[in-house]
């Protein structure tokens, strides 16, 4: 269910085992220890649903691009987006490998103030190093990083290898572990 102007609307997800939606109490914890999101320009990555950055348009976010591989994933999330009546200027899905997404984002010289990762928790503590290297430049003075994934093997990012980001908190809700960096 989602908070803010589509508040109470439900999304749907995909089934079987592939996508793990965030839980919703868990969404609604990263957005009270994120506060507002006003005029945002989001990035989801591994965006499943879309519950995350669905959720980050509903409280107020300008635009969200959701970055999905998954077919089954892709087609639930753009039903997701009309279902709610979202359009391209406020929402864009690009149905392609995260890494590749990055890339691709950095040549068209985007930044963002709000990223979301939420890798598949089986491969989350092996993409830190190229998350590292694909997340250059693309946050935006003042932009805060997300980072959900599972607390027995999570996806660490590291600062001091010239993201620019400090880890400003860190929550764990039963088996997730939550992780917020912030860019000076």
């Amino acid at each position: 269910m989602l908070a803010g102007r589509y508040g109470g609307r439900r999304l749907r997800t995909p089934r079987g085992s592939t996508t793990r939606p965030t839980a919703e109490r868990v969404r609604e914890a990263v957005y009270g220890m994120l506060g507002s999101v006003d005029g945002a320009t989001v990035l989801d990555l591994f965006a499943g649903s879309g519950a995350m950055g669905i959720e980050a348009i509903s409280r107020g976010a300008r635009q969200a691009v959701f970055v999905e591989r998954d077919r089954a994933a892709i087609a639930v999330l753009q039903a997701n987006l009309a279902a709610l009546g979202l359009g391209d200027e406020q929402a864009q899905v690009r149905p392609e490998d995260a890494l590749r997404a990055l890339e691709a984002s950095r040549k068209r010289q985007e930044t963002y103030d709000l990223l979301l990762i939420d890798p598949p928790y089986g491969h989350a503590s092996e993409l830190g190093p190229a998350l590292d290297e694909a997340l250059r430049g693309l946050p935006a003075a003042g932009a805060r990083v997300v980072v959900e994934s599972d607390r027995r093997a999570p996806l660490r990012l590291e600062p001091e290898l010239g993201l620019e980001l400090e880890l400003a908190r860190e929550r764990r809700y039963g088996d997730t572990e939550i992780r917020i960096y912030h860019r000076q």
